[in-house]
C-alpha cells in the first residue's frame, strides 16, 4: 500500500511545484464562465430558465475536472519516454499498486483544479443554494475525477506516443464534455441524442454538482452516483488489466 501513497504523492507534488500549470489550466473554465456565462447570461434569463450563470458554474466545474483527470495519462507517456515508467515497474510491488497511486494521483490534482474554479465561479457572482451542500458537490467532484483518472490512465497504458494520445483524447473528450449538458439543459433534445447524454459519465457528474449546489436535478441522486460508481470500476478494472500488460 505504500506505493500507491507513494505514486500519489509524486503526482501531487509534481503538480504543486509548476506554478504556471495551476495558473494556465484555469485559463480555458475561466474563459467559458464569463464568456458564456454572462454573454448567454440575458438569452437564457429571457428564455425563463434563470441565472445562466448559476447554471453553467456547476458545468464548467465538471469541465475542469474532465479535463484535468483525463489528461494526467499524459504523464504515463512522458514517464514512457524518459524511462521512469521502466523503473517504476520493475520495483517489487503489485502494479495494480502502481496504477492505483498513478489514477488517485491524477484525481487529487483533479480535485484541485476543482476547488480552485469554485473559487473563480464565486468570485464571478456564482452562489450556491445552500453552503452546506458544498462538501456535498464535492463527492461527485471526487468521483468524476476517479471515473477519468482511470480513463486516462487506460489509454495511457496502450498509447505509446505523444500524437496517437492526443488524437484519441480529442475523439473523446471534447464529444464527452459538449454533450454532458455543461453548457446547456438536456430537456427537449432528440431522442437519439438523449440516449446518448444518458450514457454520458460526465451528464450525471453534472448532474450531480447541479443537484447538490443548486437544487436542480435530471437524472435524481441514486442513477448519478450509480453510473459513476459503476463507471469507476470499470475503468479501474480495465486499467489495471491494461496496465499489467505494458511490457516493461
Amino acid at each position: 500500500m505504500s506505493a500507491i501513497y507513494i505514486l500519489w504523492l509524486r503526482e501531487l507534488k509534481r503538480y504543486l511545484r509548476s506554478r504556471v500549470q495551476i495558473v494556465v489550466s484555469l485559463g480555458q473554465p475561466a474563459l467559458y464562465l464569463v464568456a458564456l456565462g454572462f454573454g448567454f447570461g440575458p438569452v437564457f434569463a429571457k428564455a425563463g430558465a434563470g441565472s445562466y450563470l448559476q447554471f453553467i458554474a456547476p458545468g464548467v466545474m465538471g469541465m475542469t475536472v474532465l479535463f484535468s483527470s483525463v489528461f494526467s495519462g499524459i504523464a504515463m507517456l512522458w514517464d514512457r519516454q524518459f524511462g521512469f515508467l521502466k523503473e517504476t515497474l520493475v520495483a517489487p510491488v503489485p502494479r495494480l499498486y502502481i496504477m492505483l497511486g498513478r489514477t488517485l494521483g491524477g484525481a487529487t490534482v483533479a480535485m484541485i483544479q476543482g476547488v480552485l474554479i469554485l473559487l473563480v465561479c464565486l468570485i464571478a457572482g456564482f452562489r450556491p443554494q445552500h453552503w452546506i451542500s458544498v462538501p456535498f458537490a464535492f463527492v461527485f467532484v471526487a468521483m468524476i475525477a476517479i471515473v477519468f483518472a482511470a480513463l486516462g490512465t487506460t489509454i495511457g497504458s496502450v498509447i505509446k506516443d505523444m500524437q496517437g494520445f492526443q488524437l484519441i483524447m480529442n475523439f473523446l473528450v471534447m464529444p464527452i464534455f459538449f454533450l454532458s449538458g455543461a453548457l446547456y439543459p438536456l430537456s427537449h433534445l432528440p431522442l437519439a441524442l438523449s440516449i446518448v447524454t444518458r450514457m454520458d459519465p460526465l451528464s450525471h457528474g453534472v448532474d450531480g454538482l447541479r443537484g447538490a449546489l443548486i437544487g436542480t436535478w435530471r437524472f435524481g441522486f441514486i442513477l448519478d452516483i450509480g453510473l459513476l460508481g459503476t463507471m469507476a470500476a470499470v475503468f479501474l478494472g480495465t486499467g489495471a488489466y491494461l496496465f499489467s500488460r505494458i511490457e516493461v
